[in-house]
């Protein structure tokens, strides 16, 4: 949703922009191409900031590229003396990159080590599942896949690595598979829910995002603009709750909740509902086709403290 990002941010010159998830780049060369405006791009991902080198010369100053979560954009824009920007873009999920990049152990389609890490460091999904107590795999299927079968495929998981450590995507997805009986007449792989909910239990994504939306608020000017990509449920309703409040309008985590008071409002509503991809975008990239943007435009009311309860941020799994 590359056009509909750009149409909501709106590129100046002499704006500052922040593109949180930078990814193959494409949000960052969009504004920078667009306008003279100066781009700070972050992602926890090495790999994905280090894939062309030739950005950096392209742009020279107005670009700067920063290996850190978005979460921590407004401590990092300080660094560089940034109070404030006109603009923060973020696209939620696992990247393309990551996803057809087989050794990353993103996909359970592409057989590799069962990784799963967007930062390359840290507790791998081979570690998780071989460690892991069945409680505590279902309770994380459940939570971050919405799989219904969770404890199911908790239990098949304990009981495969009785027999040596799972450690490839493909075997891990074919146990699921086995269990579940569901390939062939599913409508989407009956790992899709198993692969999201570890890689977002292992990467804390959540959690990150809530606390990049508040950041994005403290760092955002008055008339500033947020915009968001969603690809999955769990992350469209965090977003569409921190914006409902911040748009001053009953909370989104139930509609029988009364206004709440106390707060002014941060955001207005730039448009009613979230935009979908359009129909040649979904053609030429399916993954587009569960895409949901939604945005809005900074007031120059005090930001809101940040509630996870309130956004229905689970924080952490310890059973």
């Amino acid at each position: 949703m590359l056009q509909e990002v750009l149409d909501v941010i709106s590129p100046r010159d002499s704006g500052c922009y922040v593109d949180g998830t930078f990814g193959g780049g494409s949000y960052t060369r969009a504004f920078l191409d667009s306008s003279q405006c100066r781009v700070f791009a972050f992602d926890r991902d090495p790999s994905a900031l280090a894939a062309d080198p030739s950005l950096a010369q392209r742009y020279q100053d107005r670009l700067v590229l920063e290996q850190a979560c978005f979460s921590q954009m407004d401590l990092v824009l300080a660094h560089h003396g940034v109070s404030e920007v006109d603009g923060v873009a973020l696209d939620i999920g696992v990247s393309s990159l990551q996803l057809n990049t087989a050794d990353r152990g993103f996909s359970f389609v592409l057989d590799g080590p069962l990784d799963m890490r967007m930062s390359q460091s840290g507790t791998t999904a081979a570690d998780l599942v071989n460690s892991a107590s069945e409680d505590k795999l279902a309770a994380i299927i459940k939570s971050y896949g919405e799989e219904r079968r969770a404890r199911r495929i908790a239990k098949a998981i304990v009981k495969a690595r009785d027999s040596g450590p799972i450690t490839r995507t493909v075997e891990l997805a074919e146990i699921i598979e086995r269990v579940t009986g569901a390939k062939g007449r599913a409508r989407i792989h009956p790992a899709t829910r198993t692969f999201q909910a570890i890689r977002i239990y292992l990467n804390n994504e959540l959690e990150e995002l809530a606390r990049g939306l508040s950041a994005a608020e403290r760092l955002l000017k008055p008339a500033g603009r947020l915009v968001v990509v969603a690809f999955h449920s769990l992350e469209d309703r965090i977003v569409k709750r921190f914006l409902a409040e911040r748009f001053g309008k009953a909370s989104a985590t139930s509609r029988h909740q009364p206004e709440i008071k106390g707060e002014a409002p941060s955001f207005r509503s730039l448009f009613t509902k979230a935009k979908t991809a359009r129909a040649e975008e979904v053609t030429a990239n399916p993954r587009a086709r569960s895409a949901r943007l939604r945005a809005g435009e900074r007031t120059d009311a005090a930001p809101w403290p940040l509630n996870f309860d309130r956004l229905g941020v689970a924080r952490g799994i310890e059973l």
